[in-house]
């Protein structure tokens, strides 16, 4: 009977061993003690080409649709103070379970206000802030914004181009992701000479030397003639 019990205690306390250490290797997620699943998430910033655009035929103004890249290099096209400037914003899932209360959070650098988007924009801290929802398994959602540089007299005088880049940050419970998005604005120069018109005597000058010159022209080509001609 004590040797019955002993061999009792001795199983229980095996048993108890083993269970603690599943449950520090594996937590308390699925039937057999498998890891949670982790979430990730991605996000994509990027910023719209400069529209540029044209009249046609009946005065109406017309402009191509936005090209979205991830930058604007300063050998890139190039905006104009007062211009409007488009962003766009790709969240995705990119795990296999579900994210609740997914935060977007979108940095306006310098230069940059801030016109039409979602969320809530904090004037003091520049932030543009909202919840975008809940992502399924894999689900991605785009988001747009619209802002504007600002005018010439408000950008620094000592600049002629300035390049600045917008951050955004997408974060659940678990998981985030940030990206940044460049772009250039180029100060129009101001004050500059035209180049000097060519006067009255200029005129006769040139028009003359190009007389002289088609005369010239006239016997070098009889002259040619001749010499196909000599036997």
């Amino acid at each position: 009977m004590k040797k019955t019990f002993v061999a009792f205690l001795t199983a229980l306390a095996f048993t108890t061993l083993l269970s603690q250490t599943a449950f520090a290797q594996y937590g308390q997620y699925g039937q057999y003690g498998q890891p949670s699943p982790a979430e990730s998430i991605l996000i994509d910033k990027q910023v719209g080409k400069p529209l540029i655009k044209t009249i046609t035929k009946g005065g109406v103004t017309s402009a191509s649709t936005v090209q979205y890249v991830d930058n604007l290099t300063p050998s890139d096209v190039r905006f104009q103070p007062g211009m409007d400037i488009m962003y766009k914003i790709r969240v995705k899932n990119t795990s296999n379970v579900v994210m609740n209360n997914v935060m977007v959070i979108d940095k306006i650098p310098a230069y940059i206000d801030a016109i039409e988007g979602p969320g809530v924009y904090d004037a003091n801290s520049r932030v543009i802030s909202f919840d975008s929802g809940t992502f399924k398994a894999d689900e991605e959602k785009t988001f747009y914004f619209k802002m504007q540089w600002f005018a010439q007299n408000l950008l620094p005088a000592d600049k002629g181009l300035i390049c600045v880049s917008n951050y955004a940050k997408a974060s659940s419970l678990n998981a985030s992701d940030e990206d940044t998005a460049q772009a250039c604005v180029e100060k129009q120069v101001v004050g500059v000479k035209a180049a000097p018109k060519a006067g009255p005597e200029m005129t006769i000058f040139l028009v003359a030397g190009q007389l002289g010159l088609f005369g010239l022209g006239l016997k070098l080509k009889k002259k040619a003639q001749k010499s196909r001609f000599t036997i």
